[in-house]
């Protein structure tokens, strides 16, 4: 699908693979992929213009709304990237549990997948790209040069989201965090298109109780054997 290389990290939310995409896309100097951000776009939209994923009318609005998102993702030291919608700095809103909770049932539709595949294509460019999702490496980038699936369990995810909304100083249960994370799951594994799983020949790495320099070190060495990195 293109000259560029690409390399895919899939799995679930809160697994760590967007920690890790953020800092291989800056040790690499390639453009960086958070197909996720696509999808919570979708979802946020959708929330603010009340649409129904169960009803076929609302459907076609969101694929319309997909197709002609006015998206910028903008480089920050910080955060990875920022991303905008129509000029709005939506980073931090399409993190929310909510716009997650949206993203992950609109993401179950065919239509919206099929509306944002062309999109996800086009980031690969020179000099690289590294994608980061849910089905980079067996849907949208099939012969991409190095393929990942970072996962943890659910109690480790759920951990890590309720400390991050603690630090944040929001008010959060952790019994309901980890309820959502496995309703997550299953919905996104069982969806009828594209469904949650490492591609056939995808490197798994289980992030449960490590830090991310170990997980990051694990991935460094896969990256040089492509000889990507030399350091």
């Amino acid at each position: 699908m293109s000259a560029a290389p690409v390399m895919t990290l899939d799995g679930p939310g809160g697994a760590g693979k967007g920690t890790l995409a953020s800092a291989l896309a800056r040790e690499l100097g390639w453009w960086l992929l958070d197909s996720g951000a696509l999808y919570r776009l979708v979802g946020l939209v959708a929330l603010r213009d009340g649409l129904d994923a169960a009803l076929p009318t609302d459907c076609a609005t969101a694929v319309a709304a997909s197709r002609g998102l006015d998206i910028v993702f903008e480089p920050d030291r910080g955060a990875g990237q920022r991303v905008r919608l129509a000029g709005e700095d939506v980073t931090d809103i399409i993190r929310s549990d909510a716009v997650s909770d949206a993203a992950s049932k609109w993401a179950v539709q065919p239509a919206i997948r099929e509306a944002l595949l062309a999109r996800q294509r086009d980031f690969a460019s020179a000099p690289g790209l590294i994608a980061d999702g849910r089905d980079m490496g067996t849907v949208i980038f099939p012969d991409a040069d190095l393929k990942l699936y970072i996962t943890a369990s659910a109690e480790e995810r759920a951990r890590r989201r309720f400390a991050q909304l603690s630090d944040q100083h929001v008010d959060a249960n952790l019994d309901r965090i980890y309820r959502e994370i496995l309703e997550r799951d299953a919905r996104d594994a069982s969806r009828e298109v594209a469904p949650l799983k490492p591609a056939v020949d995808a490197h798994v790495i289980d992030t449960t109780g490590e830090s991310v320099t170990t997980s990051l070190d694990k991935v460094r060495r896969l990256v040089r054997e492509k000889g990507w990195i030399h350091a």
